[in-house]
């Protein structure tokens, strides 16, 4: 099973929309948000996609009452967790969370088989040792949103090999997006 992870999108709608686009074009069945959402709204361009959308909140909370709301619509392709996340897809143990230094922890306890995250809007893969003597994935897909002037980037992999790529959009999609809805 292929995922998409992302975080800190922060309204970027274009920029997340273009990276599930671009997941699903490769084969992905489900999208991991890290938080930074903001606006819950900005989740719904992902609806039309029909890929499940795994998120928790991140520090730039935003209307978390809306977002619950969001994800108990019948119809809504969106599950929230809150702060965090325990999951499992593909036969894999998944631990979600904003933080690195939470994600690092988390990856320490071998309770996991990949512990995601995102904040600091700089994408990582690392293989971190665990208290079982085995390794740990931890994954940063970096921030989706382009924010702060850095590149747009997510995180495609394949849960049965738990081989994963950092992907960076193209610069000015932007652009070229709002220059086609004009013609």
């Amino acid at each position: 099973m292929k995922v998409c992870i992302l975080s800190d999108s922060h309204d970027h709608r274009i920029l997340l929309e273009a990276a599930v686009v671009r997941a699903k074009a490769a084969g992905a069945a489900a999208v991991l948000h890290c938080g930074d959402v903001v606006a819950p709204g900005t989740l719904r361009c992902l609806e039309r996609h029909g890929l499940p959308v795994h998120v928790i909140h991140g520090n730039n909370v935003g209307d978390l009452y809306t977002l619950g709301r969001l994800s108990a619509d019948a119809d809504s392709v969106v599950q929230y967790h809150g702060m965090d996340a325990g999951l499992e897809l593909g036969g894999r143990r998944i631990f979600l969370v904003h933080y690195p230094h939470y994600a690092r922890a988390m990856a320490a306890t071998g309770d996991w088989d990949l512990v995601c995250c995102g904040h600091s809007h700089e994408p990582a893969i690392e293989r971190l040792p665990n208290i079982r003597g085995d390794q740990t994935l931890v994954l940063n897909p970096g921030t989706v949103g382009g924010v702060g002037g850095v590149p747009a980037t997510l995180i495609i992999g394949d849960l049965d090999s738990l081989e994963f790529e950092i992907l960076e959009l193209e610069k000015g999609i932007e652009r070229q997006v709002f220059s086609l809805a004009g013609t």
